[in-house]
């Protein structure tokens, strides 16, 4: 078993043995198993002077040295060593059991004094206290480097979100800035900051805070930036140069790295700035563009300054498009409601004048149309007013999640009303069968027997609550099932036909053309 200095996966420690006699350079290095205790021994050097000249390209963590040698002795190199090298552990092995000779190497810096007659485990034993002092000096230092990062860090963080800052124009931000992130000083005139958010495809939190030191690593290697964890993926501060191509060099640059490590979903920017007391407003407009991540799925970069002028989209849902919500809502098909969803999105994100905010607030007037559907309804059959379930979203979660916070939202409000009206109301019964057995021809004879009513009663009540006959009803809802196959699978025509029912694809296609006005074909490629 190797020392417990040992890292798991760690370089060895490297050990230098000088002597000038060959037993002794020879001995120490055959006799002592350096590697299987975890040491990678360097080629042994004949004299101090051979050892110095190595020592600047080997880097040997361990010195075991000889005092009496020709030419310098080992306590002359040590404190060569020692002045250059701090950190290098030196053990001295000598011929000589004189206190004077310990008393001088321990002066310069010798960490150890052993005889040449000590045994093979007292040198290996004193070799591997050496290795732990140097782990443990190793340790504090990159845990006292992790902590001085962590807080040059949070200073930057705080002056980003404009708890730091101080009166604008005072120069005491850009000296406090310049100090904790030198590759950040802005020199020549022309000189900005812009900060940049990047959103990183969801994985392990593991795995994600490695994805995103990894990241961050690789841009400070390509970009005169600094970079913080920042939600889901991380925030970059970059210097840009006063060229006019820079941004774009710069935008290059990250969308070259993301490409590399596959981790980018979105990046952002903000407006430049100037000075570090702007930097809060970088970061603000940087923030207010990484909203529209939803509203421009394609796009590779949202900068603030191409999104800044929109004017907004209508808030407010109108009168018909609540109550096409509300058709969808009481007709009980949850394909249905899934298609008008995806359509309201489609439409929001084609609005070129729609802001995170107005899509937001239309979003939630959809919502509170839909309850104010459900209380109508629940009021017109007697029962209770329902849980304004629709009402009641999480505005976090529409503005983050919009399109699956929207649709659960009205599933929900459409197993509500379906709950509502069951048992008491044969015709909601007959349309969850229809929508249940769209594969079948659903003759209005079978439905009727399925909810024990009279055929012709019950084709007279169909269109009474519906407002369509029923023979139109099961064919629409047939063909959105098509629609909706045709979007989302890759069944051929014919099969998508077969599956709602249809053995005869010509007919299909007809009543399908004539319900949308494509052919099943033109249809799915315009999906």
């Amino acid at each position: 078993m190797g020392p417990n200095f040992r890292n798991k996966g760690a370089t060895r420690v490297k050990v230098l043995i000088v002597d000038d006699e060959v037993i002794i350079r020879s001995g120490l290095s055959t006799v002592i198993r350096w590697e299987e205790n975890g040491f990678a021994p360097l080629a042994p050097a004949a004299s101090a002077e051979e050892a110095l000249l190595r020592i600047p390209i080997e880097r040997p963590d361990i010195i075991l040295t000889d005092i009496r040698m020709t030419g310098k002795s080992g306590i002359e190199m040590a404190r060569e060593v020692k002045a250059a090298y701090p950190e290098t552990e030196i053990i001295v092995i000598s011929g000589f059991d004189e206190f004077a000779y310990a008393q001088q190497a321990m002066r310069e810096g010798v960490s150890d004094y052993l005889l040449k007659t000590s045994r093979p485990d007292e040198i290996l034993a004193a070799a591997r206290k050496a290795g732990e002092r140097l782990a443990k000096r190793r340790d504090a230092e990159r845990l006292s480097q992790a902590q001085e990062e962590t807080v040059r860090r949070s200073r930057l963080a705080k002056l980003l979100e404009g708890g730091g800052e101080r009166a604008s124009g005072d120069s005491a931000d850009d000296g406090d800035l310049w100090r904790a992130f030198p590759k950040l000083r802005l020199e020549e005139g022309g000189e900005r900051l812009q900060v940049w958010l990047l959103q990183l495809i969801g994985g392990g939190e593991a795995e994600e805070a490695l994805a995103i030191g990894r990241l961050g690593e690789r841009l400070e290697r390509e970009l005169p930036c600094v970079w913080l964890p920042w939600r889901d993926g991380l925030l970059l501060v970059v210097k840009l140069a006063s060229r006019r191509d820079a941004m774009l060099a710069a935008e290059l640059a990250i969308q070259r790295v993301c490409g590399l490590s596959g981790a980018c979903a979105f990046v952002a920017c903000g407006l430049p700035a100037a000075r570090p007391s702007a930097l809060k407003e970088a970061f603000d407009t940087a923030a207010e563009a990484a909203r529209y991540r939803w509203l421009m799925p394609e796009a590779a970069i949202v900068r603030y300054g191409d999104v800044a002028g929109r004017a907004g989209m209508r808030g407010v849902c109108k009168d018909e498009e609540e109550a096409a919500l509300s058709a969808v809502l009481r007709a009980g098909d949850a394909e249905a409601l899934r298609a008008y969803v995806s359509e309201r999105m489609h439409a929001i994100r084609q609005d070129p004048q729609a802001t995170p905010a107005t899509a937001q607030a239309y979003l939630h007037s959809l919502l509170v149309g839909a309850s104010r559907w459900l209380e109508r309804a629940s009021a017109s059959i007697g029962q209770e007013r329902p849980q304004p379930a629709g009402s009641a979203v999480d505005p976090g979660l529409l503005a983050s999640q919009p399109e699956s916070t929207l649709l659960r939202q009205l599933e929900r409000l459409m197993a509500q009303y379906r709950d509502m009206v069951a048992g008491t109301n044969p015709v909601r019964q007959a349309i969850v069968y229809i929508h249940d057995h769209l594969d079948q021809s659903l003759s209005l004879h079978q439905v009727a027997r399925h909810v024990h009513m009279n055929p012709n009663y019950f084709s007279e009540m169909f269109k009474r609550e519906t407002g369509t006959n029923y023979l139109e009803f099961v064919t629409q809802a047939k063909l959105r099932r098509a629609m909706m196959l045709l979007a989302e699978t890759p069944a051929k025509v014919s099969e998508v036909a077969s599956r709602i029912g249809y053995e005869d694809t010509k007919y299909f296609n007809r009543l399908f053309k004539k319900f949308t006005g494509q052919t099943p074909s033109e249809y799915r490629s315009n999906c």
